[in-house]
């Protein structure tokens, strides 16, 4: 579940509350209780970025790309069959 923020446009309370997605906004401040809630747009708390941050996590490191690794076996099996046939 997301975490948003909130600022109230009467007294200028900030907080965070833990919300479901298809859940409506909050509208009352916990602090003076009138109806003057306002939702802010903030960063996320992480980022995707760089250049194939999958490769660096979730590989071992004699396997940094499994594209270029099946591509390059793929074009290595006809040249050993080809070199068995003539054995």
């Amino acid at each position: 579940m997301p975490i948003y923020e909130y600022e109230c446009q009467e007294c200028g309370h900030c907080h965070e509350a833990l919300q479901k997605i298809s859940e409506d906004p909050l509208t009352e401040c916990p602090a003076c209780k009138k109806n003057a809630l306002r939702k802010l747009i903030s960063e996320a708390g992480f980022r995707l970025g760089g250049s194939g941050w999958y490769e660096t996590d979730f590989k071992s490191k004699n396997k940094k790309n499994l594209a270029k690794s099946d591509s390059d076996s793929s074009s290595s099996k006809p040249a050993k069959s080809a070199s068995n046939a003539d054995a």
